[in-house]
């Protein structure tokens, strides 16, 4: 057991809190929801960038590089001035959804380079410009833009062009769980000497007002290179700086003054560091040296081409030589994270794959948030402070007041997405798991938990709108999670995760029964399920166009779901067998779905259509004949996700189970007739579940493989390419939609328009339906193929061809022949500059054509799914390497 691994053992056991401090600290808190107190939920105008500097937050605290305690009491980050911009650079600017012609979208570089699971090691790395930060050029140029333009990014504006720029590697290393060090190297890139001031900061996150804590905390200035941050609860940290810096200290209370023209309730400010560092002024700095935020200011001269460090450590005892042997930690802790990341890479050959796979799993842990969100308190508003105005308490999530959030929560991103988002956490969970399954087995716990799941039984999408539906897959999620985890393991499953979550799992299950699928159909209407814009219409209101949608997605997530629960319940039959009663349960709940999906309501209708072999969302107008909507998209090809494939003896030691699907097979013929045959044995004698039987999965996968279609050189697509020069448009009450092949960018302004399912490519897509080719396969036994790609004349097994679309995705980051990068398009200095090229971005989605990066740029949350691809990747062709058709490409 490496020294990382004895670490995660300590911290489960509770012997040592490793995970006590981490980067909990958003970069983006202006601009959420949980800061809106405005009437009517203008969250992006409540409080903005340039306000944020004047504003102490409420639910959260953001920084640069921040870490903080769990509970996010202490907050540490890291503030930048290059002598030239307007305000310090202590948090990252980008633009409100308003103002970006495709949505929000952070307008900085930087990237998340490695963080071992308990974060006693991590680096970022930064580019700050030498010359004035081009705030007001992002503005105006993105708001002349529209939909059919491009995006406005930081690198177009030619401030990189002449390489002046600090490359700022920042990193964080543990003596022990409370004996951090902090360390910024700073590169000055450019041809000339460059000045800039550095600033690590340490603040106490405003709690002293809520009745939280009885006393205010206090840092104070203890000598000419230290400072003692003091708070009743925790005791005394001990601040030690490099050399003699300048320290200032203020309070973290709002500038009211500056903001709203009223008195300030106290004289020292929080942006007072930032007025005596960019304008001299000190009329808000303590010269008295104590307060609730202070700051070490360095200001350094770097030659060209050189490089200059600045480094603190935190402990709880005072020492007169704490920095003295900090550099010796920081490489004892890297080379501990090498040791742990080569035992994860072993099979991985390639070291361009190797650094693609460790910066995804960095920027997950990187992504770890604290989140903090009490709907009551933040409807009802503080004791003894201001009431947030009366129309809150009939707007924005008023239905979820028993919600209270209060942990470390994986994020998508922490500028575009600083809040969880429910179906994106539960992909996060599966390559997390591969390093740190007691932290995914977790996350996946948490959104189960009585104050986070609604009383109906839903879980939560996001803060912008929790009744939001998002895809129900937290059942997979947690089965994946289990058997990762096991097989991680010896072999031994952990029946208290399984257990306690299926329990929550069927109070959700239910859910969705009561909730949509309104008419008792078995046909699920579920909203847009994450999907923004990939129908015609705004799924989330199809009564705005006075009807109702059946969905073959929505319908085919319950599906899987169904099975999922089958899975999980076969899988604690292990420990007790009374579980194959609710696998009895959900195999009956997947039969009838299965059988609505042909003949909804009885009356011949069904979502799969002959004409176009695939499915089609059904819309239902009064008195009016049923539109199929023949957008050829992937909820259609959802309906794969649906099986399972299990093996024979599993059914001879579970009688109960056995007898019902003898029941299935004898008095339902029909509905046993919709799926895949289970009485052909398969593979070391598999039964096989699943939605699609022989015919409807050809049909499908000749689809889905068609380069004139689905199959890109990237993966697979969200709209078929076949919509380029055939768009498809629906007629609704005298009004007309159309959807149409767009690779890049939204062209719609359906959700805003910041993000497109109308032709790029997704990671959680690609990822479920590479999953759901390996189960087929596993029943198969490689004695299915099919042609690939469809009008080769070549023909492939299941498991080839989910290991070329693996390929496809990986490729996205992975240098080609030529040293390039599809991930950074045509972007030159992205591709060749020696100080880029390495260096990656996980953005949202990606051109459904040429692989190029869209959307938010830092979503290493569902897009780090290409960590467990370069995984399974690497060990098929370990297990295959005798095999030279089974060898990809790559």
């Amino acid at each position: 057991m490496n020294i990382e691994k004895q670490r995660l053992q300590e911290d489960r056991e509770w012997k040592k809190h490793w995970k006590k401090w981490g980067p909990y600290l958003t970069e983006r808190q202006w601009g959420t929801v949980r800061e809106d107190y405005s009437p009517h939920g203008a969250a992006w105008d409540n409080v903005t960038h340039d306000e944020a500097k004047s504003k102490a937050y409420r639910w959260g605290e953001e920084g640069i590089g921040g870490i903080s305690d769990y509970k996010q009491k202490l907050c540490i980050a890291w503030a930048f001035w290059n002598g030239k911009d307007p305000m310090l650079k202590e948090r990252f600017f980008g633009l409100t959804g308003p103002q970006g012609n495709h949505g929000e979208d952070v307008k900085e570089l930087y990237y998340y380079l490695d963080s071992t699971p308990t974060h006693s090691y991590m680096k970022m790395l930064y580019k700050y410009p030498q010359q004035e930060f081009p705030y007001k050029d992002l503005l105006e140029e993105n708001r002349k833009r529209t939909k059919n333009d491009p995006e406005y990014e930081i690198l177009d504006t030619g401030i990189f062009d002449n390489d002046a720029y600090f490359d700022i590697f920042i990193e964080y290393a543990k003596n022990d769980f409370e004996d951090i060090i902090g360390k910024a190297t700073i590169h000055n890139r450019g041809e000339e000497d460059a000045e800039i001031w550095v600033i690590p900061t340490i603040w106490f996150r405003k709690i002293w007002f809520t009745g939280h804590e009885p006393f205010m905390p206090k840092l104070s200035k203890e000598g000419t290179n230290k400072i003692k941050a003091f708070s009743p609860k925790s005791g005394n940290y001990f601040f030690s700086f490099q050399g003699e810096p300048d320290l200032k200290f203020c309070n973290n209370e709002t500038n009211r003054e500056k903001l709203y023209h009223i008195p300030n309730e106290r004289k020292y400010v929080k942006d007072a560091i930032n007025d005596y560092v960019v304008n001299g002024d000190s009329t808000h700095i303590n010269a008295d040296n104590y307060g609730t935020k202070a700051a070490a200011i360095y200001k350094l001269i770097i030659p060209a081409g050189e490089s200059r460090e600045v480094k603190f450590r935190m402990m709880h005892q005072d020492a007169d030589e704490a920095i003295t042997d900090c550099e010796a930690i920081i490489n004892e802790r890297k080379r501990d994270a090498d040791e742990f990341y080569a035992d994860i890479q072993s099979r991985i050959v390639e070291d361009d794959l190797k650094n693609i796979q460790r910066q995804a799993f960095a920027g997950m842990m990187w992504s770890k948030q604290f989140y903090y969100y009490n709907v009551e308190r933040w409807l009802e508003g503080d004791p003894g402070r201001y009431s947030p105005p009366k129309e809150r308490k009939k707007g924005r999530n008023h239905n979820w007041r028993h919600l209270h959030n209060y942990d470390i929560i994986s994020m998508p991103d922490k500028w575009e997405y600083p809040w969880y988002a429910a179906w994106d956490l539960a992909f996060h969970c599966i390559p997390i798991a591969r390093i740190d399954p007691d932290f995914a087995k977790s996350q996946l716990i948490l959104l189960l938990n009585d104050w986070y799941m609604h009383p109906n039984g839903q879980i939560p999408a996001y803060e912008w709108n929790f009744s939001d539906v998002n895809p129900p897959v937290h059942a997979y999620a947690v089965q994946r999670v289990y058997q990762i985890d096991k097989k991680m393991n010896g072999g031994k499953g952990d029946q208290e995760f399984l257990e306690r979550c299926f329990h929550k799992l069927m109070i959700n299950f239910t859910w969705w029964v009561n909730q949509k699928d309104s008419d008792g159909k078995n046909i699920f209407e579920g909203g847009f399920l994450g999907l923004d814009n990939i129908s015609v219409i705004d799924r989330s209101h199809a009564h705005h166009y006075s009807g109702k949608l059946e969905q073959a997605d929505a319908t085919s997530w319950m599906a899987m779901f169904s099975l999922n629960m089958l899975r999980i319940s076969l899988d604690l039959c292990e420990f007790n067998k009374s579980y194959q009663f609710t696998a009895g349960k959900f195999l009956e709940h997947f039969l009838y779905i299965a059988g609505a999906m042909n003949n909804i309501s009885g009356e011949s209708i069904s979502l799969w259509n002959d004409e176009e072999n695939f499915f089609f969302d059904v819309f239902h107008l009064p008195g009016k004949e049923p539109k199929v909507m023949k957008v050829k998209s992937i909820v259609g090809i959802i309906p794969l996700f649906a099986v399972e494939s299990i093996r024979l003896d599993m059914f001879d030691s579970l009688p109960e189970f056995k007898k019902r699907q003898e029941f299935f097979l004898k008095e339902k013929p029909k509905l046993a007739s919709q799926v895949s045959s289970w009485i052909q044995p398969g593979h070391e004698s598999r039964r096989l579940f699943s939605l699609l039987r022989g015919h409807r999965m050809k049909s499908i996968l000749h689809k889905l493989l068609d380069p004139k279609e689905f199959l890109s050189e990237y993966g697979i697509r969200s709209l078929s390419k076949d919509h380029e020069k055939k768009p498809y448009s629906l007629k609704i009450n005298g009004d007309t939609y159309t959807v149409k092949y767009t690779p890049g960018e939204s062209d719609s302004l359906m959700f805003g328009g910041n993000s497109n399912w109308r032709g790029p490519i997704w990671f959680p897509i690609n990822h479920l339906i590479i999953e759901s080719l390996h189960k087929f396969d596993y029943y198969y036994g490689g004695e299915f193929s099919i042609e690939y790609p469809t009008g080769s004349g070549n023909y492939l097994t299941m498991d080839l061809i989910a290991r070329e679309l693996s390929h496809r995705c990986i490729k996205i980051f992975k240098k080609d022949e030529n040293g390039r990068r599809p991930v950074f398009g045509n972007n030159k200095k992205m591709q060749e500059d020696p100080h880029f090229k390495d260096y990656l971005l996980f953005y949202e989605y990606f051109h459904g054509d040429n692989g190029s990066g869209l959307g938010a740029s830092h979503q290493t949350g569902w897009t780090g799914l290409v960590a467990e691809m370069i995984h399974k990747y690497s060990k098929n062709n370990i297990k295959n390497q005798d095999n030279a058709e089974a060898i990809f490409r790559i």
